[in-house]
């Protein structure tokens, strides 16, 4: 029962002592971002490792009459990790808090601690550039060196040698534990960072996919329209053209052009998708202003357009006037070309509970659901045509006023654009 009983309190402390240096794992992911900035890394590496340390020592392991713990782990894995000036650091803090935690015998324990360091200082200079399985051998070889060569000094200056044979069993357990920790501790770490690097490789891959697509629409889009523009130009140069063709030549060349310099202004929008000015919009009245923008275009699509404002409080949104305008009128025509056959366009606003809402309902084509996850994305379109940026950018402006986006459709029914904002509650003055 006895022996029952000290294994329990054995295991215990144990576990105990592998979760303490297990939990700089937690602060891992802010170690991991401060790699390029030495200073910090090292400052953080130190203060987590030796925090791991402190606590270890503070609740050690009672093994043959010895209290053991693990203080040697976070000391040879900060150490391998944070180079000589971090390990320097450690082996300091180390010396005084056992001397505050009231440890027999400092001046002996720390004779007998120091030539260790040179172990740790040889081992840095191989470690960096060591293989995975080399780096665990390192870290689980010098941790057990630490141990042993402190243990065995400190022994044989206060002539107690005999004590490190006594119940060898049990010390040659805490050794192979404090080597399966240590181990273990590493591979985590280079696990660790492996998989940050990774997600940071696929990071850059992925902004670089996203410059290259965006500078290959770029030339795509613009090389179109000019090269209609240069064919015309050689025709308008041909002998014996008449006037007519001339003045048919030169429309479409300005026609064309015209669509570059669309196709130029929505990608310079797209880079300032910031609202310029906050100002408190009435939902109505944009709404009104964009049914008399797009009733001639409705119109000659042959598009009933439909108008229904909120007749209760006035739904009210803070952000800046134009972009709402150019959001809105992006949806509104996207909403008309997707009525070739005519139909019918909604225009709603609510105010409800806190929030200002603007619906806008075709009875168009409509999407499928493949579609509608890709709408918005950079470079989808439904049209022929199309680049995909006004929406992309209609989505960013209201995405900035901290607006929400729900869109629902199914083909051959239409489509709906429900925008959703935060309601500004107008304060009078009297």
């Amino acid at each position: 029962m006895v022996k029952g009983a000290y294994m329990d309190l054995f295991l215990k402390d144990f576990l105990l002592n592998v979760l303490i240096i297990s939990s700089p794992f937690v602060l891992f992911p802010y170690l991991y971002k401060l790699k390029n900035r030495l200073f910090y890394y090292r400052l953080l590496l130190y203060f987590v490792f030796a925090l791991s340390m402190i606590v270890t020592m503070c609740f050690p392991v009672k093994v043959s009459g010895f209290n053991y713990d693990f203080r040697s782990i976070p000391l040879t894995i900060g150490s391998l990790y944070g180079g000589s000036v971090v390990a320097l650091l450690l082996y300091g803090t180390l010396i005084t808090v056992r001397f505050f935690l009231g440890g027999p015998e400092n001046v002996v324990y720390t004779l007998s601690i120091l030539p260790t360091f040179l172990l740790v200082y040889i081992a840095i200079r191989k470690f960096q550039h060591a293989s995975l399985a080399w780096k665990i051998a390192w870290a689980v070889i010098l941790s057990i060196l630490i141990k042993f060569i402190t243990l065995v000094l400190f022994l044989t200056f206060t002539n107690q040698l005999q004590l490190l044979f006594n119940k060898p069993l049990h010390t040659l357990t805490t050794y192979a534990m404090q080597a399966f920790i240590s181990g273990i501790t590493v591979y985590t770490m280079e696990f660790l960072n492996r998989h940050y690097h990774m997600q940071e490789e696929v990071v850059k891959s992925e902004k670089m996919r996203l410059v290259s697509d965006m500078a290959a629409s770029v030339a795509h889009e613009i090389r179109n329209p000019l090269t209609a523009v240069r064919g015309f130009i050689h025709l308008l140069g041909s002998p014996g053209i008449q006037p007519e063709k001339k003045e048919f030549y030169k429309n479409i060349c300005f026609s064309e052009l015209d669509r570059a310099e669309h196709i130029i202004a929505d990608y310079l929008s797209l880079a300032r998708t910031d609202p310029e000015l906050l100002e408190a919009i009435d939902v109505n009245v944009e709404v009104e202003y964009l049914s008399n923008i797009l009733l001639t275009y409705a119109n000659f699509n042959n598009v009933h357009l439909s108008v229904q404002l909120s007749k209760g409080e006035a739904p009210v949104t803070m952000g800046d006037r134009y972009k709402f305008r150019q959001a809105l009128i992006n949806i509104g025509k996207n909403a008309i070309e997707a009525m070739p056959n005519g139909g019918t366009l909604e225009l709603v606003t609510e105010c409800r509970n806190d929030t200002a809402t603007v619906i806008i309902r075709d009875t168009g084509s409509g999407m499928s659901a493949d579609q509608l996850k890709r709408l918005g994305t950079p470079y989808y379109s439904t049209k022929e045509k199309g680049t995909g940026l006004g929406t992309m950018i209609s989505f960013s402006i209201i995405k900035k006023m901290h607006g929400k986006i729900d869109v629902r459709s199914e083909v051959g029914k239409g489509t709906r654009f429900m925008l959703d904002f935060p309601q500004h509650k107008v304060v009078s003055v009297i």
